[in-house]
């Protein structure tokens, strides 16, 4: 289906919509003036033929005699001027100097009417008048009768015609000169409206850059002038709330982070008492020795979730650095899955001779956390495989549990997410698969959650190459 054009640009718009209702206005005024002038010009020439044939046969009419004779009827012909052909009865005076143009349509409305009758016809691109009137006899009271006798007469009315078809180029013309007006005015009432809708379009692209203070000057009381005020006023509400956002962010994380920095000695020192409490549970009680080792598994727990505080406010501070290296990626994986004994459950495929300069101590991180909540929530087998291309190399973790509901994928890598409230007691702390994202990103990499065509839950890793 063919779809009609029309511009996009509203200073386009302006101006084509502008020159159109200027052109088709001076246009329609033109065309009106000419129709009226050129109705007027027939009207008139028409009025002045049929006055002149009306007194010429006026003139000659007081010298026929009736019933007329031939010689009668071509003295009245030769006093009209043009063609004419007057009849009587079976007479005929005729001198067309070319074909009798007189229809049988004036004719009849001659005989019929008993008056003058007009008709215009056109005859091979030749406009003309035909005029037919009776001869009527007029008695001394004053009743008039029709004698019998029929005027005709044909004009030309080529030169009238010839004066219109002057009107209409005139008011083309007249169409055409409005035309580079109607573009010079379109630009500048463009160039008015415009003017503070580009401004506005400038501090929109500034607010959204992060430029919150970027704001628009109004100009002059209207609807524009409105938008401007009404959206500096929205600048403004937006800057409030984000400076008021920003500090909160901050206090939570300086929070965070103090809190975290605080724990660290009593921890290490609660610590050292739970090893030793470790060391003595098997000769206690059956209640005591329970509460030793809830002790110690709660103390483990909270231990790893102040490291991981401490890590996630390093990357909120933005203090957090890679230390590069050329690591062999399928080493480190293995590397990772033999520190945490977790070899003979999971299946690596990965070639050897993948070599790439990142931080191995942050890519364990990642290995570990994606490989650690697959054999705790996902089914076995659990799988990693590794591969490489020319821009980038990809660790992919699966395993064949149920997967990831939709409701969890978009969170899956919130801070404290957990899909199973009844997990909440779990030995993680809510913030592994957070800590592993961003590590992914500090790398320059990204890492993305999915389910695979089974049902298990798919999460993969993409490290950009040095040379990419």
């Amino acid at each position: 289906m063919t779809r009609w054009f029309w511009p996009r640009g509203l200073r386009v718009r302006l101006l084509v919509a502008f020159a159109l209702v200027t052109v088709l206005g001076a246009a329609a005024a033109a065309w009106s003036s000419a129709g009226s002038a050129s109705t007027a010009l027939v009207s008139s020439a028409q009025q002045r033929i049929t006055e002149t044939v009306v007194g010429q046969i006026r003139a000659i009419t007081p010298q026929l005699t009736y019933p007329p004779g031939q010689d009668a009827l071509d003295r009245l012909r030769a006093a009209v001027v043009g063609d004419t052909l007057v009849t009587y009865q079976d007479l005929r005076s005729a001198n067309f100097t070319g074909p009798d143009l007189v229809t049988a349509e004036l004719r009849t409305a001659v005989r019929t009417r008993n008056r003058l009758v007009t008709q215009r016809i056109t005859v091979n691109g030749t406009p003309w008048l035909l005029v037919g009137t009776p001869i009527m006899i007029t008695a001394p009271d004053g009743a008039r009768t029709p004698s019998g006798i029929e005027v005709y007469s044909v004009h030309d009315l080529t030169s009238v015609e010839e004066e219109i078809n002057g009107l209409t180029r005139s008011a083309v013309s007249t169409a055409a000169l409005a035309l580079p007006l109607a573009v010079l005015l379109a630009l500048l009432a463009a160039g008015s409206v415009l003017r503070p809708v580009r401004q506005l379009r400038n501090t929109a692209r500034r607010l959204a850059a992060g430029d919150l203070n970027a704001r628009s000057a109004p100009q002059g009381a209207d609807e524009l002038a409105e938008l401007t005020v009404t959206i500096n006023e929205m600048a403004e509400s937006v800057q409030t709330s984000m400076a008021a956002m920003r500090r909160m962010q901050a206090d939570a994380r300086r929070f965070a982070a103090d809190v975290s920095h605080e724990l660290r000695t009593p921890l290490s020192t609660l610590t050292a008492v739970v090893e030793v409490l470790a060391t003595t549970a098997d000769g206690m009680e059956p209640d005591a020795r329970e509460s030793a080792q809830l002790a110690i598994t709660e103390t483990h727990r909270l231990v790893r979730l102040v490291e991981d505080l401490m890590e996630v406010s390093r990357f909120d501070a933005g203090t957090a650095h890679l230390r590069v290296e050329d690591v062999d990626v399928a080493g480190a994986v293995r590397d990772c899955l033999r520190a945490r004994g977790w070899l003979d459950q999971v299946e690596v495929s990965a070639p050897n001779e993948i070599v790439l300069r990142l931080d191995r101590r942050r890519l364990d991180v990642i290995v570990a956390n994606l490989v650690g909540n697959a054999l705790r929530h996902g089914g076995p087998p659990v799988r990693v495989r590794v591969s490489a291309s020319r821009e980038q190399v990809r660790i992919e973790v699966t395993d064949s549990g149920p997967g990831l509901p939709e409701h969890v994928l978009p969170h899956v890598f919130d801070r404290f997410y957990k899909a199973d409230a009844a997990r909440a007691r779990t030995p993680g702390s809510g913030l592994g698969l957070a800590i592993a994202l961003e590590n992914a990103r500090l790398h320059g990499g990204d890492l993305t959650a999915s389910n695979t065509a089974a049902g298990g839950a798919r999460f993969v890793l993409s490290l950009p190459r040095e040379d990419a």
